[in-house]
Formats: structure tokens, sequence, C-alpha cells
């Protein structure tokens, strides 16, 4: 036990993903509208915990911070954590919010539209500094928080002082995760997430996530300006014309996994696990990249998101 009060057995835990978690509901008949759908299929959900189960299926001692409501779905969420070999110590309760609840519509199958429950607000983003665990915020290998997380207060506040306190160690990562629903306006957005860019090592975001963060879609000038902000890797995934990982030393673009899309959800997390691995591991920005974007392409091909992280020797396979 720590004088700040968490039983953090710091040498155990590797990757400390911060953020978003939720229960998503796919349909179980696809192609149809959400008004059609007859039942649904529970899975574990949300950007920061899927990113923790990829690392884990990738062989990674992980855990999120993050919060459930007092109803059901919260030992829901913390015994499919478990399951999944993430450690769910660091998971609290907010007394009075539910926890979110997430709906998807399967069509179109490469972009689902998503159906967020996070009214009034969301439990992840009512961390305050007496749920964070600061001696493991410090220490541990990797970081992982998302830009998300800043979105509202009180979470807003106390994840730049999770930053301020990490003091941009080495693998401390923004998953720059813009959800225009969650946010009054770009501007605002920018303005929040470009804090967030000063203080930590690796950035990864999608053409209209860098758009928001730095001001342009391009994929290498968006790549510049984040290494100009003091980001060692920039990470900006093109779509179909695969992913560029910039640093300092030059640029690769790594051509994408062909693959027949089932579900574009948590393909990204896949992504991010497999990024979170490779960074660990001391792997080359290409390896990592390739490493990635199989994982990426695997959970496309699959229904769900935690539930589909891929295994190393499914992505052996694959490379």
């Amino acid at each position: 036990m720590t004088a700040e009060g968490f039983d953090t057995d710091v040498p155990a835990v590797e990757v400390l993903a911060v953020g978003r978690v939720g229960v998503d509901l796919y349909p179980e008949q696809s192609g149809v509208p959400l008004a059609e759908v007859r039942t649904f299929a529970k899975s574990l959900g949300g950007t920061a915990t899927n990113v923790a189960v990829a690392a884990a299926r990738l062989g990674r001692r992980a855990a999120v911070l993050t919060k459930v409501g007092p109803d059901g779905f919260g030992p829901y969420v913390r015994s499919a954590l478990e399951s999944f070999g993430v450690s769910s110590r660091f998971v609290g309760t907010a007394p009075d919010l539910q926890t979110p609840v997430v709906f998807c519509a399967l069509d179109p199958p490469e972009d689902p539209p998503l159906l967020f429950y996070r009214a009034p607000l969301a439990p992840d983003l009512s961390l305050t500094d007496d749920d964070v665990p600061w001696d493991l915020v410090t220490t541990v290998p990797l970081l992982w928080v998302t830009g998300t997380g800043v979105s509202a207060s009180p979470a807003r506040e106390t994840q730049r002082r999770v930053l301020e306190r990490r003091a941009r160690r080495t693998h401390t990562v923004l998953d720059l995760d813009h959800r225009p629903m969650f946010w009054p306006d770009v501007p605002t957005a920018r303005r929040e997430i470009g804090w967030m860019l000063d203080h930590v090592t690796v950035a990864v975001g999608n053409r209209a996530e860098v758009e928001v963060a730095v001001g342009t879609a391009d994929p290498d000038a968006a790549a510049a300006r984040l290494l100009a902000r003091g980001v060692e890797l920039a990470v900006v995934k093109k779509g179909a014309e695969g992913v560029l990982f910039a640093t300092a030393a030059g640029s690769w673009t790594v051509p994408p996994h062909p693959v027949d899309v089932v579900c574009g959800l948590g393909a990204g997390d896949a992504f991010g696990g497999a990024l979170a691995h490779g960074l660990l591991a001391g792997w080359e920005p290409e390896r990592t990249a390739r490493y990635a974007n199989v994982a990426g392409a695997l959970v496309a091909g699959r229904l769900a998101c935690a539930d589909a992280m891929p295994t190393p020797s499914e992505i052996e396979d694959r490379l």
C-alpha cells in the first residue's frame, strides 16, 4: 500500500490506459436500421479500455484508470476486464452516474455510426485526483491518454495533472480520439487537445483527428506540426493509403493490410494496443507499423471490439 492509498504493485503494470469505458451493444441482425434490430450482443468497449485489452492479448500487463456507475453494468465491466487479463483495480465508481452504453449500427460496416448514452456525464469523465494512482502514473512504462478524456470536467483537470506529474516520460501516448459529439466545437477541442500535445511523446490519430489537433488533414504536414510540438513519434492513419509513422529521423508510410470489413469499430484500438506493444519492445517504427496494421485489420474483419482483439500468433500468421 502506498502513501497515496493504492495497493500498486508498480512493476506489475506495463500499460496504464486512462479514459473511456462502456458496454457496447452490437446488432445481431446486420444491414438493418436500429429501429428494426431485434437482438443485441453485449461486449466490453471504450477506446482506452479496448487498447488495454489489445495490449494484454499481446502479453502486456495492462490496467485501466476509469470509472463506472453503481448499476449492474459496473460489475460486468470489472469482470470482463479481468477475464481479458486487464487489471480492474483502478476502476472506481461514480455514485450518481450510470455506466455508459453504446449502440452500434453496422451500416456502413467500415465506419458504423454510434449512439452514445453518456448523459448527464460519463463516469470516466468524473475522474478526480483521489482516483489516480500517482506512483504508477509516474513510473509505468507506458501511459495511454485520450483526447476524449479532456472533453469535460473534472476529468479534464485531472488528466492535465496526470500529464504534468508524468513530465513527458518516454512512452507517454496521446490517442487524439476526437468524437465531435463530446465537444461544443472544434476550437475548444483544438485548445484542450493542443495542451496535451505539449506533454506527450507519441501522438496517434486519423486525418480528421490530426486536423482538429493541429489544423491540417494533410498527413505529412500534420506529422511535421506534431513533431514541432515536441512529440517524438507522430502516427497518422491514412485509411486505404496506410499509416504514416514520423520521427525526427524521417517518415515511413506502411500500406494497409487487406481485409473484408465486417465492422470497423475497434480496429483503431487494436492498432493502439499493438503500437503500445511495439514501443515497449523497442521495435523500429516500420516493424511496429506493419504489426499494428495487421492487428487492426484482423479486428475490422470481426464483430465486436474487446472480444475481437488478436493474439500474437494470429498477427504473426498474417505477417
